[in-house]
């Protein structure tokens, strides 16, 4: 990674409880609840960073108030803001496709706003997009969930470049980061591996939020910066899970139903790119895996490892849809004990490991999907030539440290 170029630089229940321990918990308990989203302290401001025009917003399900109102429709209602069209990515703006697909081209019924798809389009196409638009400034706020193949921050990506062509102003309203901000993890993308799941070097855990990643973006890897404003939010901490926020949980996607999912799903993830389930078309995406074949050795030999923060119980389950749906199949649930120790990452590459080792009829998906969500060959290679996971782990820290250095001078919270 090249150096920066444009980098701005419950209260206490016991009476034998110290005085510092009790300052401590009751600090804590007057935090918990309260952290104010981007888009709160946007409208708080009487929408002065828009005043005068004619905004656009890059947004979906999770684009709520903290009492579970749309904003496209809070905006609507204001006076105080010129919102004029609405621009929808994978999924829709009102959540109503499945993975890989988009609402299309419509007028909300809620609104009469005109809603934009902007779904796999990038450069000059959505460039199009938001000139047709009449938009003078896009703003965008979509919840993230903290994992680089997670295409929502491309669709950031791709929007902030077509708004430097477009010649748009770009705003980003930010929001938690579910799985904290404490640090980025796991192998950093390779450019030659560069798809819609990953479009920059960034870690598979990146621990950041959508405004920091918005300034990264600018600063490392446009080719000119567009003019960006972030909005940040206040309250929150990089240590703070989501649940911490006191914030409504939408789910993102149709398989990311709860913050704990999140947690899991940057390491488990990986599974689609292999033959096993990953347990979509059941209640516990991400936190199921199995396959046809697999019994209680996989479980058996991952938690012999002793992981921290995580145990394995051997699971059975019939996937609704997806792999193997309809079929009764064997695996693991994965059980998070310890978020605060828990590492997803290296969790995901321990999972592929010992499936390897413990069911003959593992194998890679055929078009190599694995290195797209990885990054590179390097997992999927090293694994096949019998790489244990501390040694296919160590295989990215040189790269790893390398993104934490530039990560830092883009960072907005404590």
């Amino acid at each position: 990674m090249r150096p920066s170029r444009r980098a701005v630089i419950t209260t206490a229940t016991a009476a034998a409880v110290s005085a510092t321990s009790t300052a401590s918990t009751a600090s804590a308990a007057q935090r918990r609840g309260h952290v104010r989203t981007g888009f709160e302290r946007l409208a708080h401001d009487g929408y002065a960073l828009l005043d005068g025009q004619k905004a656009g917003i890059v947004t979906n399900p999770t684009g709520i108030t903290r009492d579970a109102r749309h904003i496209v429709d809070v905006m609507h209602a204001d006076d105080r803001v010129e919102l004029t069209a609405v621009f929808g990515p994978e999924h829709g703006f009102r959540g109503t496709a499945q993975a890989g697909g988009s609402e299309g081209r419509y007028d909300d019924p809620a609104t009469g706003l005109p809603v934009y798809d902007t779904y796999l389009k990038s450069g000059r196409p959505l460039a199009d997009v938001f000139t047709a638009s009449g938009v003078d400034t896009v703003v965008f706020d979509i919840q993230d969930v903290g994992a680089r193949f997670y295409t929502y921050i491309w669709t950031l990506y791709d929007c902030m470049e077509a708004a430097r062509i477009a010649g748009k102003r770009f705003v980003v309203l930010d929001r938690p980061n579910p799985v904290t901000g404490r640090a980025a993890l796991g192998p950093v993308l390779h450019r030659e591996f560069a798809t819609f799941v990953g479009r920059q070097p960034i870690a598979q855990a990146h621990g950041m939020t959508v405004a920091e990643l918005a300034r990264l973006f600018n600063g490392e890897f446009l080719t000119d910066p567009v003019p960006l404003r972030t909005v940040t939010m206040s309250g929150w901490r990089r240590s703070e899970f989501y649940d911490a926020s006191g914030l409504p949980w939408v789910p993102p996607s149709p398989n990311m139903p709860t913050p704990e999912t999140a947690l899991v799903y940057s390491g488990t993830c990986l599974f689609e790119g292999t033959n096993l389930s990953e347990g979509r078309g059941t209640t516990r995406p991400f936190e199921l895996l199995g396959a046809e074949g697999v019994d209680r050795r996989w479980a058996a030999a991952a938690n012999e490892l002793a992981l921290p923060g995580v145990r394995f119980r051997e699971a059975y389950f019939a996937p609704t849809f997806s792999k193997f749906q309809g079929k009764t199949i064997g695996g693991v649930q994965v059980h998070v004990h310890d978020r605060a120790a828990f590492d997803p990452v290296r969790t995901g590459i321990a999972l592929l490991v010992t499936a390897k080792q413990v069911w003959s009829g593992f194998a890679w998906r055929p078009d190599n999907w694995i290195d797209k969500l990885t990054g590179s060959a390097r997992v999927r290679t090293m694994i096949d030539a019998g790489a244990g996971t501390e040694e296919v782990v160590a295989g990215w820290q040189e790269d790893l440290a390398a993104f934490r250095r530039t990560r830092r001078a883009y960072l907005l919270y404590r």
